[in-house]
């Protein structure tokens, strides 16, 4: 099968329902997807699917639906996306492990809402858990990614 992930395109050879997170991981090496709970429960392992976030756990890989993009290929390390910058210039992340899941859901949410409540955002970050619980942080920083959005 083919898949394109964080623009380059994979030929591979894995049963269709190998889940897309093994794929990640397991084939292309690609580690900032994490697995936390295999249940989509977490959202730890949290890609977009043609900017949809989805949990990489439960999606089989034959029924991938366009074009991936992890935490790996949302920015650059010269060209952060916003909700990366903000999540450093509010120092969410304590142990990282559950990071690159809520960046993607986060990243995700301002595609579609530019202008998020408090409620919104907890509503749209709830299955994306954090150990460390650094929520009310991960808030300011969606809240401050939101304004830079839409300044521009």
């Amino acid at each position: 099968m083919q898949l394109t992930v964080n623009g380059v395109a994979h030929e591979l050879d894995v049963e269709a329902d190998m889940p897309l997170l093994w794929v990640l991981r397991d084939e292309l090496g690609i580690t900032g997807p994490k697995y936390g709970c295999g249940i989509a429960q977490c959202g730890a392992c949290t890609v977009h699917v043609d900017g949809q976030a989805v949990r990489a756990c439960q999606v089989a890989a034959g029924d991938v639906w366009g074009e991936i993009t992890t935490i790996e290929g949302l920015g650059t390390p010269r060209s952060l996306h916003t909700v990366q910058a903000a999540w450093i210039a509010h120092q969410v992340a304590q142990c990282g492990y559950c990071q690159s899941g809520q960046i993607m859901q986060a990243a995700a949410l301002l595609a579609e809402n530019p202008d998020p409540t408090d409620a919104e955002i907890d509503e749209a970050l709830s299955g994306n858990l954090c150990r460390c619980g650094t929520y009310p942080r991960i808030r300011a920083a969606v809240k401050t990614a939101a304004a830079m959005l839409r300044e521009g």
